[in-house]
């Protein structure tokens, strides 16, 4: 996911795919301890739109709080 497809999302979407990316963590992570994970580079990958997710959602409350 790259920053621009993030900065492009409305708060609620933001949200909603903060919440996606943390049951994908939660499951990648549960496929490791069980020795099942076919790709070790997502759980990186995960952890990085995670980031960059709540880092955009930081801005624009930031933003919206300044407005008001």
């Amino acid at each position: 996911m790259k920053a621009s497809d993030v900065r492009a999302k409305t708060i609620d979407e933001l949200k909603d795919t903060l919440v996606a990316l943390k049951k994908e963590q939660f499951n990648l992570r549960f496929q490791r301890a069980t020795q099942q994970l076919e790709s070790t580079s997502r759980v990186r990958e995960v952890r990085r739109d995670i980031a960059r997710v709540k880092t955009v959602l930081a801005e624009e409350q930031s933003k919206s709080l300044e407005t008001s």
